[in-house]
């Protein structure tokens, strides 16, 4: 059986290269770059795009894709012109389209963590482009699309983590949000879900982050702990008096027992290396 074709869009990134890494050895997988590294350069499954200048559907014609994996970060105007250019390509040919939205589609509800039906509503401009390409995939059949909701994301290398160690090597204030409560995921969980999902078939919105709630401040001091013994600055940031969730469950597309975690292993996986 011929492999099945996975074009991630955005591949050079933070997550779209964890996605790479974790697909290219089960499918036939391609990726873009934008800027010029040679480790992708000299890739032969990656394309050189940049979203400025490139026309997406050429890039579609010439890789045929049963899955595309949209990771794409950016111009906001850009964005949402080329994921409509994909909407109308996913709707014309046998292909799916995986959206790596974020828990932010929800930033103006704070009362209480959000599920996969709840209605989308944002207070930032950030939130508010997720919203505008999660709708257009809405209008397609909903065996063409998969809508990822995702949390605040750590891992190793991770640019929150890296930030964090910088902080602390510089002995500059990290910022913690005592109010703030949150789900988290790092990219190894988000990529083996992905897989699951990929290799599955399974379309419709997601929630991919851990199952259970923390504060944003205990966390990030949890994280740090693990990171060596620190003294580090801390800046707590208050946006509102009253707590606030931005935080994203699932209720009815439940990942399978295996692929589900809770907070406290992605505070454990981060031990310096």
């Amino acid at each position: 059986m011929e492999s099945r074709k996975v074009l991630i869009l955005g591949a050079s990134g933070f997550l779209g290269n964890a996605i790479y890494k974790e697909l290219c050895n089960y499918f036939d997988t391609y990726g873009t770059y934008c800027s010029a590294r040679r480790i992708f350069e000299d890739n032969h499954q990656f394309f050189r795009y940049t979203m400025e200048e490139d026309d997406v559907f050429h890039l579609l014609e010439k890789v045929r894709p049963q899955f595309i994996i949209s990771a794409l970060r950016g111009n906001f105007a850009t964005q949402i012109q080329i994921h409509q250019h994909i909407t109308e390509y996913v709707l014309q040919n046998e292909c799916t389209l995986h959206f790596l939205s974020s828990a932010n589609v929800f930033d103006a509800y704070s009362k209480y963590p959000s599920y996969e039906h709840d209605k989308t509503l944002s207070e930032s401009i950030y939130g508010r482009l997720k919203i505008k390409i999660e709708n257009m995939l809405l209008r397609l059949p909903k065996k063409k699309m998969a809508i990822l909701r995702i949390p605040m994301v750590f891992g190793n290398s991770s640019p929150r983590i890296k930030e964090i160690k910088t902080a602390i090597w510089k002995n500059t204030p990290i910022e913690v949000f005592p109010n703030l409560v949150m789900n988290v995921t790092n990219d190894d969980k988000l990529t083996q879900q992905i897989h699951y999902l990929i290799n599955r078939n399974k379309t419709g919105i997601y929630h991919m982050g851990s199952s259970d709630l923390i504060h944003h401040d205990e966390f990030i001091r949890e994280i740090v702990d693990r990171i060596g013994n620190f003294n580090p600055v801390y800046k707590r940031v208050y946006t509102t008096n009253e707590e606030r969730y931005l935080a994203v469950l699932p209720k009815d597309n439940k990942l399978p027992k295996n692929l589900r975690f809770g907070y406290q292993e992605i505070i454990d996986h981060h031990i310096l290396n």
